[in-house]
């Protein structure tokens, strides 16, 4: 018995210097400090996608393309700037391109009668946008409404 116990604690040192060692490598580090952030556009304005996509790639140069995780979650009057003949059609691709993510709110899609096929081809798609944004933020991501 005894030395069940101890071959029991022998683990759960080693167990927890490798813990140790792991957050002390570069990955390690990568992991814990990399940043995540959730943009909400509810507005039709392109002016506000203007300022949004000039934020999130202010926020890609100053944190690093590789330190920082950005969603832009659309929804309501928003989703106009993410239909298939947007204007916003080379800003959307230049920020996907840099692994910004762009969701349309399913939910807004039903209630304006759109498919899939009405909206710009970069985006992705998310049952209803306001959920997203609440579960982004239960899950310790920034939150901006530009």
């Amino acid at each position: 018995m005894r030395r069940i116990i101890n071959a029991l604690l022998f683990a759960v040192v080693l167990m927890s210097s490798l813990s140790v060692h792991a957050a002390d490598s570069p990955v390690g580090r990568l992991k814990t400090a990399a940043h995540k952030v959730v943009f909400q556009v509810s507005d039709g304005e392109p002016q506000k996608w203007y300022l949004t996509l000039s934020n999130v790639k202010n926020v890609q140069q100053d944190m690093g393309i590789k330190n920082v995780q950005i969603e832009v979650v659309v929804y309501g009057p928003g989703l106009d700037m993410v239909l298939l003949e947007t204007e916003m059609a080379e800003k959307i691709d230049e920020a996907v391109s840099r692994g910004v993510k762009i969701v349309a709110c399913e939910n807004t899609m039903i209630g304006r009668k759109l498919t899939r096929a009405d909206m710009y081809p970069s985006v992705g798609y998310v049952k209803a946008g306001v959920v997203e944004l609440m579960k982004r933020q239960r899950e310790g991501w920034a939150y901006i409404r530009p």
